[in-house]
């Protein structure tokens, strides 16, 4: 489903990727970590390409980043769910309307709209509370969302970008129940993080990053 291969990337600032070769294929879950700045979040970057590797390519299920057309990407996108760590939640939109946007932009009719939405919301428990603002969600209520948000459009392939960065323990076990059932529904999962005790808690597979090269 996504390949990386001998892929760099240089910033102005010296940092990037360095030749770093990844695979990913159906219903993996897959960790990548590292410490901060190693370079994690460029990884997602190339998949959901925003970024486009120097050197090297990546492949995304039928997309290759060396030959993509500007109105392809979002056309790749739509097989991809992205969680962010920050949330990027609508704060003039209630939990049902920053879920359902994503379905809203790409035509979704409406009883679709509203089906796929609450099924979302359902997943990450939080049906009970689909007319709430995003400023009277927690920290990990606001999370749960970004993440029905993401998967409302059923992709194949979930990016996480530290999706427990600021969250407590308990928090952190209920967001990795969610992705660990969405993984076992068939969903692909990455998830990049620096938490290694979370990381040692679980039997995924782990690719490690350093310095922008792949270790693992």
């Amino acid at each position: 489903m996504i390949r990386i291969h001998n892929a760099s990337l240089k910033y102005a600032t010296g940092d990037g990727l360095d030749r770093i070769n990844l695979e990913i294929k159906s219903g993996d879950f897959v960790f990548l970590v590292g410490p901060t700045g190693a370079g994690k979040s460029t990884v997602l970057k190339l998949i959901y390409m925003e970024e486009f590797p120097t050197e090297g390519y990546v492949v995304v299920q039928d997309y290759n980043s060396n030959d993509i057309s500007y109105k392809e990407i979002p056309y790749l996108r739509r097989t991809l769910g992205v969680i962010f760590q920050d949330f990027k939640l609508l704060d003039d939109r209630d939990v049902f309307e920053n879920v359902a946007f994503a379905l809203r932009v790409t035509g979704t009719r409406s009883r679709d709209v509203k089906r796929r939405t609450l099924r979302a919301l359902a997943d990450v428990r939080l049906s009970h509370k689909s007319r709430k603002m995003p400023h009277e969600l927690s920290g990990g209520e606001k999370q749960r969302i970004a993440i029905a948000r993401a998967i409302v459009n059923e992709p194949s392939i979930l990016l996480a970008d530290e999706p427990t960065g600021n969250l407590d323990p308990k928090t952190t076990v209920e967001i990795m129940n969610i992705l660990e059932k969405l993984n076992a529904r068939g969903t692909a999962v990455l998830m990049a993080t620096h938490n290694y005790e979370l990381v040692n808690r679980s039997s995924k597979r782990v690719v490690s990053i350093k310095n922008g090269r792949t270790l693992s």
